[in-house]
């Protein structure tokens, strides 16, 4: 339809750190090392559970399964931060933030439905020990992370066709530092009224239902942990179930404030704020809450260590 006086939006123009020019190259430094310190981290952690045979578990092939989340997902937006820090024209084309976009959500939902996931495996370890080889099997691990991935896929597939099914012939300008779903719904030249509460259910539902399965499965959990003999084993099963918990409590708590708001209630310098937080500090907490406190994997990090210097 055409359309007088009015250009059609070809590329993005990114704002929020516009009002920080005299600190992004401090910015930069200390975002790139946080983020080579996170690809280092999770780079040792996967290395570890695919080195050594004592962690060929399920609960440590998902744990690097969602450290290669960690990876791709600072991956989807770090980078382009970091260029964007040092460049005076902080663009991204209409076609790259849709890309962007997709690839974050996509990213993002599957790693809520994987926490979901990992407690469906601390379930069946704590409650049925017995048949967790059985129940856990190596297909069983397979399945339910392909289809951890298959929802996230289909939700960010959704999402975005929804979000960039129009030309935008408004304002190009984001006030964030990536294609977040949020600023660029700001952006529409007219409002979609049916897109944004598709929107906002399929958000809801992202986080509803794997946070449903969480706390199912942890009701079970405290159940049975409060019926061992020992205190001894009870802490144990408590410790195995704290990590996750920690993890869950940032990833629902930030992607809730996030995207379960009605958009009236939208600020761009608080979601780029929360958004720094999740883009890189919490994947740089996660490895580190989940795996290095561990004392089974301490200890084959260790063996993997000695292993190499004694060959070297």
């Amino acid at each position: 339809m055409e359309r007088v006086n009015e250009t059609v939006v070809r590329e993005f123009i990114f704002l929020s750190f516009s009002s920080l020019a005299r600190l992004q190259q401090l910015l930069f430094v200390i975002f790139l090392l946080l983020y080579l310190f996170t690809l280092g981290i999770n780079a040792i952690i996967i290395s570890t559970i695919v080195l050594d045979r004592a962690l060929h578990i399920p609960m440590y092939f998902f744990l690097a399964i969602l450290s290669c989340s960690e990876i791709c997902y600072t991956f989807v937006i770090v980078p382009k931060m970091l260029v964007d820090l040092l460049a005076q024209r902080k663009t991204i084309s209409f076609l790259g933030c849709a890309i962007q976009m997709f690839s974050f959500l996509f990213l993002g939902c599957s790693h809520s439905f994987l926490l979901a996931v990992m407690s469906y495996d601390r379930y069946v370890a704590i409650c049925n020990p017995l048949r967790y080889s059985v129940l856990m099997g190596h297909g069983m691990c397979m399945g339910l992370v392909a289809a951890a991935c298959a929802c996230g896929f289909t939700v960010a597939q959704i999402i975005t066709s929804l979000v960039f099914h129009l030309p935008f012939y408004s304002s190009n300008q984001l006030h964030h530092f990536f294609c977040d779903i949020s600023p660029v719904l700001k952006l529409e030249s007219h409002h979609n009224h049916f897109s944004q509460i598709v929107i906002f259910m399929l958000c809801t539902l992202v986080l509803a239902i794997p946070l449903l399965l969480i706390l199912v499965s942890y009701v079970h959990i405290i159940s049975a942990i409060l019926q061992f003999p020992s205190t001894l084993g009870r802490y144990k099963a408590y410790s195995t179930c704290v990590s996750h918990l920690i993890i869950v409590t940032v990833h629902y708590g930030c992607a809730s404030f996030i995207y379960l708001r009605p958009q009236s209630n939208y600020s761009s310098s608080q979601d780029a704020l929360i958004s720094v937080s999740y883009t890189i500090i919490t994947p740089l907490f996660n490895p580190m809450i989940y795996s290095l406190r561990n004392k089974e994997f301490k200890s084959a990090l260790c063996r993997i260590v000695r292993r190499t210097i004694s060959l070297s």
